[in-house]
């Protein structure tokens, strides 16, 4: 959208309170401006829209623009994502949150206890992951309401397709100069053993190949609740190199898993 389109006098004064937001409720417009009806402020919202001011993202939410544009112009791809689900940034997205990643990847995942759900915005993906009783852990860090660094790592063990994968979550398990060990176990008490002899598994090969400090205590937690045989990656066919110690197929491979070294 090339053209700047003149505002009127009542969109300029709701524009100039909202300008410097990058997501606006009309509810929340609505009780700013108790002199103006419903019918007004929505017709208002409206107008704005055509003329690339806003952009709705859902009924009643929408992102202010800097620059008119029929396309959404996206500042804050995360902030977006907490208005859409009521959840965290979780898996990969909160491994970026945390600097954990090098890239900037465009489908952000948020956790939740009860939905599961894809909203598409521009060049953005808004992906909702239901997990259940195990949406807990949360922290607010830089404005954010993201997973804690150790459930993030949990949440990463416990659905690695939404982490980027084994290589992604090994490297940035290496890059950590300091992790709560104790909260990291807490998470795996009421977890699947198959779920702890992967992990189990990872951490100690991890450890192995790259001197990474990771108390002997969680190995032996670990080591502790292996139960029956597993594969690494339960979808995969059962080839690979069976790991006796940990009762586990490696179907997967250390060349995958660690290929950032």
């Amino acid at each position: 959208m090339q053209k700047n389109y003149y505002l009127t006098r009542s969109e300029q004064r709701i524009f100039n309170t909202i300008k410097y937001a990058s997501i606006v409720d009309i509810l929340d417009v609505k009780n700013l401006f108790p002199e103006l009806s419903q019918q007004m402020i929505y017709k208002i919202f409206s107008d704005l829209e055509k003329k690339g001011y806003l952009y709705r993202i859902r009924k009643g939410l929408y992102l202010v623009q800097d620059t008119p544009s029929n396309k959404p112009l996206i500042k804050d791809p995360f902030k977006i994502a907490l208005n859409l689900f009521k959840g965290y940034i979780a898996f990969s997205s909160a491994l970026r949150v945390y600097g954990l990643i090098e890239y900037q990847p465009f489908t952000i995942f948020i956790a939740t206890h009860n939905k599961s759900q894809e909203i598409k915005i521009g060049e953005y993906t808004i992906k909702a992951v239901n997990i259940g009783e195990k949406a807990r852990g949360i922290t607010l860090y830089n404005e954010l309401y993201v997973s804690t660094l150790p459930k993030t790592f949990f949440d990463c063990f416990y659905k690695p397709q939404y982490s980027g994968g084994y290589e992604t979550l090994t490297k940035a398990l290496y890059q950590v100069k300091r992790l709560d060990w104790h909260e990291f176990l807490e998470y795996f008490n009421s977890a699947s053993s198959s779920l702890c002899q992967r992990t189990g598994y990872i951490l100690d090969l991890l450890k192995k190949e790259t001197g990474i400090k990771i108390p002997h205590y969680v190995i032996e937690y670990f080591k502790g609740r292996i139960n029956v045989k597993t594969k690494l990656v339960p979808m995969l066919p059962s080839r690979g190199v069976y790991i006796s110690k940990w009762k586990l197929i490696d179907n997967l491979g250390k060349n995958r898993i660690l290929g950032w070294l």
